[in-house]
């Protein structure tokens, strides 16, 4: 079995509600023209829903509805007038057996090509907005290609100077005299583009533009620049799939001069605003959310989409969704009405799975449906890997599932369980065993003895005594991530953990609990080394999109607290900086790794080795208190004193 993780073709999220709501109101602007952006993280759904807005304007013959895949034209050396010239050949192609249509696009096109004539020159500085040169500056182009001509040097390639200046001076004699203003070109271009829109007798052009947060910074600027032509062109609608976070990021490295920003918006902020007039943010899904996924998800592939009873499955699991937060996922009682009081095995098996893993996974995933399809695929490629290698009987779904959420989610800890289980005759971890049992005892929860039932004589019962924590456990239990682990079923006690390990061992890279990607293995050796080595990783660091920031972070983060000593500063500590600086999101990871950090033997370096790492606010605040505590405590001499100077200059 396999998960698809291409543009879904079944709606098992409800998206369907925001694509009719962007259907709606394109159809209730019918001239104005609008740009509507669909923002989500990566994985989220958008191309999702940009498909089904696509698919409910199929049987449309008055709205012309057009595909533009931004990523496609990575590397193009000018990706704005690919955009227009995709855009009208897209128009042309659709309107094929039209004169009127073929005629009005050759004038656009002839256009855009000025656009592209002035970028083969070289030289000239192209105009901001738009990036069409004054009719003066190509003639400037046109004078110098044909003195060229006239002494061609061995250098200079002859047949593309005579293609260049032949094709500049028919522009040139097709130019009216008064159009070498910028202003007035904005202007023909899109009368001339209304003028296509007449001809191909449309009511709405609708452009889907799809992919363009995973683009460079510089093709996703041009793909940017080039809708901006269209924003006061009649009839036309944009819709824009887009991280918004990546796009700002965009815009602050194509702009990399811009002031700070005087008001509470940045100035990437407004500018994404000034051309996505209405923005259509899809949410994380929540804990109830992703266990009705989880469940659809295995049940689709058990049944197929076209099985009767996944269909009411599906309706029931809609109706369930129409209100999420009242939502408990999908039960039992739900599916088995579904299924005609007939649960299949394999549908029982999501059933129970959804239940044990949705709140860690929904957790570690933030809600993220991409990469909770990805963890239920490496899930049934390994046991289908057991199955085929002859012990599938010995691997339980439930089981292995846990085990998954330990190596994906906190590789160390997996490690750890992993070594205890290997140094076991039977496989089996009996410290993990008696964690299980202690924190899933209700006084080891806080709760008081006094709160339990009182017997028939008015005499209350002893209190369930705690069991005795292993040594181990002394350490799990400071973490609520590895109690929250273990409080879920199933348990693992008396379970023969080496067969989960086998097949959940299919790794030797440095990215923990995550199948190793080669770019980003060695993306991660940089990061391991000396200072100029990380800090020349920067740019690559910077193009990372999805949960690859997140990935390298925590690898970096697992191979330095490795470490045994940390007096002197550790290989890793600069890479963390570059990452975090690139992708300010991970703030909170690296507030976290400093607290784990030990004490007792950690150099003063912990409290200055941090750059710029650290610029939110509330980012900032929890560094100092974080560096007062290591002010306040007596273990360590030389901690004690770094961090007292630190706070003294910072408080100064």
């Amino acid at each position: 079995m396999f998960l698809n993780d291409q543009e879904t073709a079944t709606d098992l999220l409800y998206y369907e509600s925001i694509a009719k709501t962007v259907v709606k109101l394109i159809r209730q602007t019918p001239t104005v023209p609008i740009t509507i952006g669909v923002h989500g993280d990566w994985g989220a759904g958008k191309s999702s829903v940009l498909k089904m807005t696509e698919a409910s304007f199929e049987d449309d013959d008055r709205v012309l509805c057009l595909w533009f895949n931004s990523w496609t034209f990575e590397g193009f050396e000018d990706a704005k007038t690919v955009v227009i010239e995709t855009i009208v050949d897209e128009l042309r192609r659709a309107r094929s057996s039209s004169a009127k249509v073929s005629e009005a696009a050759r004038k656009v096109l002839k256009r855009v090509d000025w656009l592209k004539l002035a970028r083969k020159a070289g030289g000239f500085v192209l105009t901001g907005a738009t990036g069409i040169p004054t009719f003066d500056q190509l003639k400037g182009v046109y004078d110098w290609a044909a003195s060229i001509l006239t002494k061609p040097r061995d250098q200079i390639a002859i047949e593309d100077l005579r293609g260049f200046t032949e094709k500049a001076g028919e522009l040139i004699k097709d130019t009216p005299g008064e159009s070498d203003h910028l202003p007035e070109h904005i202007h023909a271009f899109r009368e001339e583009f209304k003028e296509l829109i007449d001809a191909a007798d449309i009511d709405r052009l609708v452009v889907i533009v799809d992919d363009l947060d995973r683009c460079l910074p510089k093709t996703a600027i041009a793909t940017l620049e080039a809708i901006r032509l269209f924003l006061f062109v009649e009839r036309t609608a944009f819709v824009v799939g887009a991280d918004e976070l990546m796009i700002e990021y965009a815009v602050r490295d194509h702009f990399p001069d811009l002031p700070p920003s005087s008001g509470p918006v940045s100035y990437a902020r407004n500018y994404l605003e000034k051309l996505i007039q209405v923005p259509f943010r899809i949410p994380a899904l929540g804990v109830a959310e992703t266990r009705v996924y989880v469940t659809l998800l295995l049940a689709e592939s058990a049944l197929g989409k076209a099985d009767a009873r996944f269909g009411r499955l599906l309706a029931a699991a809609r109706e369930d969704m129409r209100r999420p937060w009242k939502s408990r996922g999908l039960d039992r009682k739900t599916v088995e009405t579904a299924m005609d009081g007939n649960i299949p095995s394999d549908v029982s098996q999501a059933l129970l799975l959804a239940a044990h893993v949705t709140k860690i996974l929904s957790e570690g995933t933030r809600g993220n449906p991409r990469q909770i399809k990805r963890f239920l695929n490496s899930l049934m490629l390994r046991h289908a890997i057991a199955e085929e290698r002859g012990f599938g009987g010995d691997v339980q779904r439930p089981i292995l599932a846990k085990i998954m959420l330990a190596e994906r989610f906190y590789p160390d800890f997996y490690e750890q369980v992993a070594r205890l289980a290997a140094t076991d005759p039977d496989g089996k971890v009996e410290a993990l065993g008696r964690f299980e049992d202690h924190v899933r005892t209700p006084s080891s929860a806080g709760e008081e003895e006094d709160a339990t039932p009182t017997s028939k004589g008015g005499k209350k019962s002893a209190a369930a005594k705690v069991p005795a924590m292993p040594s181990e456990g002394e350490e799990w239990s400071k973490n609520d991530w590895i109690r929250g682990w273990a409080a879920i079923d199933p348990l693992l006690k008396d379970v023969d953990l080496r067969p989960y390990v086998f097949v959940t061992r299919d790794k030797r890279g440095a990215l923990g609990g995550l199948v190793s990607a080669s770019h980003l293995e060695s993306l991660v050796e940089r990061l391991m080394g000396p200072r100029m080595l990380a800090r020349s990783a920067a740019g690559d660091v910077a193009k990372l999109t999805g949960p690859e920031p997140e990935e390298v972070f925590d690898a970096i983060r697992s191979r330095i607290l490795q470490e045994d000593n940390f007096t002197r500063l550790p290989n890793g500590v600069q890479g963390l900086n570059v990452v975090v600086e690139a992708h300010p999101g991970l703030q909170r990871r690296l507030l976290e790794f400093l607290r784990e950090l030990p004490v007792t033997n950690l150099g003063a370096w912990a409290v200055s080795h941090w750059g710029t790492a650290f610029n939110d606010a509330g980012a900032k605040r929890e560094f100092a208190q974080i560096v007062a505590g290591w002010a306040e405590q007596s273990e360590n001499h030389v901690l004690q004193v770094a961090s007292k100077g630190v706070s003294k200059v910072k408080g100064a």
